[in-house]
């Protein structure tokens, strides 16, 4: 019953905190994508799923909603798929003149494959210039894994905004409905610049790269956040610098002089000692060449000596003794130290996994989901405080993992946009799909060593 209570609780806190991470993370792209007028469709708490629930932002369009499949969370910035093509614009064209038109008539009228109709069709419906049609007499829903036939316009204001743009008046005198015939007035090309300079694909190199760092930034700067106030409201666990034993361990040296946890030492071999650090000292140069030597202490405000009985001529060795630890509120300044040094120990942690030397040695001491759900859970246990810390810790990793340079990650898109900033040109999709093949690969191979440790370290 224990075990099945504690493998629940394990669970649900780690999705809880996974969730809440992934979810902090993909706030951050659509705050930065909506701040430059990118058109964003979805923003849902959940993996995708047909059973959902939802509602429509009045002013953008974007749908906001909850799914039952409770893991993390996800957005669709517009323009982000799909392949350029220069029949883009009569495609556009062909579509608002008809309003609703299949894949096959526009592949006739532009003289090309019904594939490349339906590439260019798709790549204008995930721009959200364009949408899917369903028609129910020919079997199709919503949701099913192929496109169906026919695309259609989308909702047009009198100034050919979509519901999905800022300051838009679809809905108002003079919008064009979904499927009604609304012809492009001037040149296709114009048009399409139109639609292009509102989603991703039509943002500016600094634009895009803005978008991609902003989820990873904001789980970074969430995580220092959570730190910082922890550090300064709540205390941090630190090193008493007194030579106060916090604890003695079984068999040592310590043990059998009889010293107990809470004694104050004060002299080791006739040297006084006022510091957790020149304690260390001190029987560092007592116990070095053997023989015996008295250790003076305080207990219960009395004082006493004893003798720590070293073989002559043998080294010391472990004394046996560990520092106090105390819970102190640290300053603003040493919060930031700490949080800082934390963040520079996880970018180290991210190096050295991409070093080939040190791929298997940074895995072994890495946690998949196993791993974390079952120390969110003992977090959790432990208090609010603490499952706060654990979370931004996670916060921290899962910000600094995503800025690797390996597609799919944010970094290896940013990778991708600098190349093509460089070469001049886009990078094929069919190119940019078998580089991030190779990084789920990659990512797989670790994700499957991580919990295999994870497993096999929870095991009794």
């Amino acid at each position: 019953m224990s075990f099945a209570w504690g493998f629940l609780s394990a669970a649900f806190w780690g999705i809880v905190t996974l969730s809440a991470l992934v979810i902090i993370h993909e706030g951050g792209h659509f705050i930065v994508a909506h701040l430059q007028g990118v058109r964003i469709t979805e923003f849902f708490i959940g993996l995708p799923c047909r059973l959902h629930w939802s509602r429509k932002s009045r002013s953008f369009g974007t749908e906001f909603g909850v799914t039952p499949i409770f893991l993390g969370g996800y957005n669709r910035i517009c323009g982000m798929e799909g392949t350029p093509d220069e029949l883009l614009a009569p495609c556009l064209a062909i579509v608002q003149r008809e309003g609703r038109v299949s894949a096959a008539a526009v592949a006739e009228e532009l003289g090309c494959d019904v594939d490349r109709a339906y590439a260019l069709l798709i790549t204008l419906a995930d721009w959200a210039s364009v949408r899917p049609f369903y028609d129910p007499e020919k079997g199709e829903r919503e949701g099913q894994r192929e496109y169906p036939e026919c695309f259609e316009t989308v909702a047009r204001d009198a100034a050919l905004l979509t519901e999905f743009d800022s300051r838009n008046a679809v809905g108002d005198e003079g919008t064009a409905e979904p499927g009604a015939p609304c012809p492009i007035d001037g040149d296709p090309e114009d048009f399409l610049a139109h639609e292009r300079s509102r989603v991703y694909a039509g943002r500016g190199f600094l634009g895009k790269v803005a978008i991609l760092l902003a989820g990873p930034f904001v789980n970074i700067a969430c995580a220092f956040l959570i730190l910082v106030t922890s550090f300064s409201l709540v205390g941090a666990r630190v090193v008493l610098d007194a030579p106060v034993l916090g604890n003695v361990e079984e068999g040592s040296y310590a043990q059998a002089a009889g010293l107990l946890p809470g004694d104050r030492v004060t002299k080791v071999g006739g040297c006084s000692v006022a510091t957790w650090g020149e304690l260390c000292s001190a029987l560092d140069q007592a116990g070095a060449h053997g023989g015996d030597f008295d250790v003076c202490y305080v207990r219960d405000g009395s004082e006493s000596t004893c003798t720590v009985e070293v073989p002559e001529g043998q080294g010391m060795g472990h004394f046996g003794i560990d520092a106090t630890i105390v819970t102190r509120r640290l300053s603003l300044d040493e919060s930031l130290r700490a949080s800082w040094t934390y963040c520079k120990t996880t970018v180290s942690f991210a190096f050295r996994l991409m070093m080939p030397q040190h791929t298997i040695e940074t895995v072994n001491s890495a946690s998949s989901v196993v791993g974390i759900s079952a120390a969110a859970g003992q977090a959790a246990a432990s208090g609010p405080n603490a499952l706060l810390l654990f979370m931004a810790l996670v916060s921290m990793s899962l910000g600094v993992m995503n800025l690797l340079p390996v597609p799919p990650l944010d970094g290896g898109k940013i990778l991708i946009e600098v190349v093509q900033l460089i070469v001049g040109r886009p990078i094929s999709t069919r190119a940019q799909n078998a580089v991030s093949y190779v990084g789920l690969a990659f990512f797989l191979f670790i994700f499957v060593l991580a919990v295999r440790n994870d497993v096999l370290r929870l095991l009794p």
